[in-house]
This record gives C-alpha cells, structure tokens and sequence, in this order.
C-alpha cells in the first residue's frame, strides 16, 4: 500500500464504478472521507457523496482550470475521483501531463472495457479496444474485420445507435451488437442486437458496444498493407498509384507517433495510410486545390483517421507555421520554387525525405538534389496488363523517379 504519510503524494486519484463505496477498500473510502478538497465529475461525487467531507469540485469546462485549482493545492492532499481505471483512457492521462508520478496515489477499479470483457467471456488480448467517447465515431473503422471482436465506448445515450448506422452502411449490418449498459451497478443491463436493426431504447448514457463483426458481400475491409486499392478512395486521378504507394510508405518508415507532411496531397492517400499504420501516427496533409481538400475531408473519414489534419494552400507558403515533421512526402507541387528546400530546412534531424518525380522538370531537381546530398534514387517502371484488340498486352504507367534521403 503506498505510503500516504509522506506529503510527496499529495495527489490521490481514485477509480470509483457504478456500485458507488461498495465497491472501493477501506483504505480508499479513508482517503476520500478525509480529503479536504475532493475533485470529480457530478456522477463520482454523487457516487461517493456518504463519503466526502471536505469541499466538493465537480469538474469546469475547461477541464484545465480545474486541475489549475488542483496545481493550486499542490502539497495539500486533494483526491480526485474517476471513472474505473484512471489511466484507461481517463483523467489519469490528463493529470500525469501536469502531476508528475511521485507526487501521485492511484487507486483504480475495474475500467468498463474489463467489465465489459468479464460480462462477454471475451480475453482482452484478442480484442479490440475502442474509445468512442468524444471521439469521432469514424475510430472503428479500420477494426472493422470479419471475425473481428470489438469492444466500444460510446460517448451517450445515442452512441449504440449511431455506431449500427455506421455498419450497415459500411456492409457490416448483419454484425451481432451487445449492448452492455451501466456496468457494476444497479441499473446494469445487457442486451443483444443485430447491427441493421438495432432498435435500443432509453439507454444509459454509460454504455459499452461490444461487436462481432460480420461482413456482408461488398463490406468496406481495409487490409492491414500498405498499398491499398485505389478504388478505395475517392480521387480525381491525382492519385500516387497503389504500387507507387506501397513503396513511398516502405520507403518514408512509419515509426510510432511520428508526424508526417504529404505536400501535395491529392486524394490524401499517403497521409492516410501513413495513418492506418497505428492509431499514434500523425499526418498534415498539405493541398492547394480547394475541391482536392474537401476530398481528403471525405477520404480521411472514410477511412477512420478522422485526426488527419488538411492544410489548404500552396507550398511552400503553406508549410509556413506547421509543427515539425518527422518525415516528408512531395508528390505534387515539388517543381514550384522553394518547396524542396523549405521541406529540407523543416525536417528534423534524421528524419526521412521521399519525393516522387513524374514531370522532366521535378526530376531534375531530383537529379540535382541526389547530386547534392545524396540518399538513394530509383526509377520505378509498373506495366499492367490490359486488352490490345482481342489479345493482351502491357501498358506501362508513366515511370516514376524517387528520391529517398535522411536528413543528417
């Protein structure tokens, strides 16, 4: 049990479920009966209110002038009461940004997704876990496989509802849907569904979906390759073709939690897949021509990476004031004046250029760059094969010159 008489760890964060003081330890109702300041949301206040006797915070809007007042109490024990498990995607997260972690006690409970997972007989480490709460629902779609099981948290009481819409839509409606409502306490229910005709009424707010995914003929599945079909994306041509694709992403090196710049972006295909590699990955998507940009607007929803970030402009003018990449790709707009050299000068350092060349004039620059500062230089012929009169033939793409180079 960690030691509470040191007033290092003046800051104790509670995880508290819906079956209220019944469900926390003795030494936890201790902390909270002798908090002089308990912070919380109204329903972990209300939960725990027999406890509390010090001076009751429910959480502003927002939420960082509440933990400015928490700051503001430092050395002075405060508890702050959560949702289940603080660090499963809760305030923990947003504490530790601010409270570093010997200065904190944390008591978690089971998070819903445990509950859910215990409710559903399903072992956590072959699902997929999803947060759903104020998060665009758009997430679940790149989980979205036949034999898939998922476990959602929805923002309300209208989340279950519009996650079967988005299935059916997507060729996933015969999907069994579970709905698991208020877990823990009282008011806990559990109901079965199937996706095209959920039909929920009067639905806690304090819900988990859980999902097995069915997929009909046709159903939108992204594999998990890079080099996806271009038929999945909208696109007015303007498009780096899939096998292009596959090896501009091989060749960019995707680590967690990097940011990438896609100048040029077109239909936002590099940036997206860029994306797709883990839910951590980070993309701006720079793009000068407006219909393009609202393109990628629907392509970036389309394939569930709703934190795609579009940047309307022309480079280099555009790359003016963007946070540092730690990779970037030019597939349009690279022959205009200053753009490789403005890409060069943001990069960080070891971090990955790719460019692609299918004009003359872009592949000089290329040429001269390569000259200049080294890195490898391909050329890429792709031919496909296609009708010639009754027979078949290849017909080549246009060839494609790539310029690959770590920045030193």
């Amino acid at each position: 049990m960690p030691d509470q008489s040191s007033a290092q760890r003046w800051l104790t964060v509670i995880g508290i479920g819906e079956d209220g003081p019944a469900g926390l330890g003795d030494h936890a109702k201790r902390l909270i009966a002798e908090a002089p300041l308990v912070f919380g949301g109204k329903r972990h206040v209300e939960l725990a209110a027999s406890l509390i006797r010090g001076e009751v915070h429910t959480w502003l809007s927002p939420i960082d002038r509440s933990i400015d007042i928490i700051l503001a109490n430092r050395g002075k024990p405060v508890v702050v009461l959560a949702s289940g498990d603080p660090f499963f995607f809760g305030i923990g997260a947003t504490l530790s940004r601010r409270v570093p972690a010997a200065e904190m006690n944390v008591i978690p409970s089971p998070s819903s997704f445990s509950l859910a997972a215990s409710r559903l007989a399903w072992p956590l480490q072959d699902v997929a876990i999803v947060s759903l709460h104020g998060r665009p629902i758009d997430l679940i779609r790149p989980h979205l496989y036949p034999g898939r099981k998922i476990l959602a948290l929805t923002s309300d009481e209208n989340g279950p509802a519009a996650l079967a819409k988005l299935l059916a839509e997507t060729g996933f409606g015969r999907s069994h849907l579970t709905l698991l409502e208020a877990l823990g306490g009282p008011q806990e229910r559990i109901s079965d569904h199937v996706a095209k005709s959920f039909d929920g009424t009067g639905i806690n707010p304090l819900n988990i979906c859980g999902i097995e995914v069915l997929a009909e003929d046709g159903a939108r599945v992204l594999p998990l390759t890079s080099g996806l079909d271009d038929g999945l994306f909208e696109h007015d041509g303007q498009i780096t073709k899939r096998e292009i694709r596959a090896m501009t992403l091989s060749a960019l090196a995707p680590r967690r939690g990097e940011l990438l710049w896609d100048i040029g972006a077109g239909s936002g295909s590099i940036g997206i897949e860029w994306m797709l590699a883990d839910p951590a990955m980070r993309a701006i998507a720079i793009e000068a021509a407006a219909e393009r940009v609202a393109r990628i607007e629907r392509n970036k929803v389309a394939f569930g990476v709703p934190g795609l970030v579009l940047v309307e402009g022309k480079a280099p003018d555009a790359l003016n004031g963007l946070p540092a990449p730690d990779a970037i790709f030019i597939g349009g707009g690279g022959s205009e004046t200053g753009v490789v050299d403005t890409a060069i000068s943001a990069l960080k350092r070891g971090g990955r250029l790719v460019a692609n060349a299918v004009t003359t004039e872009m592949e000089l620059i290329l040429l001269g760059e390569h000259g200049r500062r080294g890195g490898s230089l391909v050329r890429i012929n792709i031919a496909r094969a296609a009708p010639v009169g009754t027979m078949t033939g290849w017909r080549p793409a246009m060839p494609v010159t790539q310029w690959v180079w770590t920045k030193p």
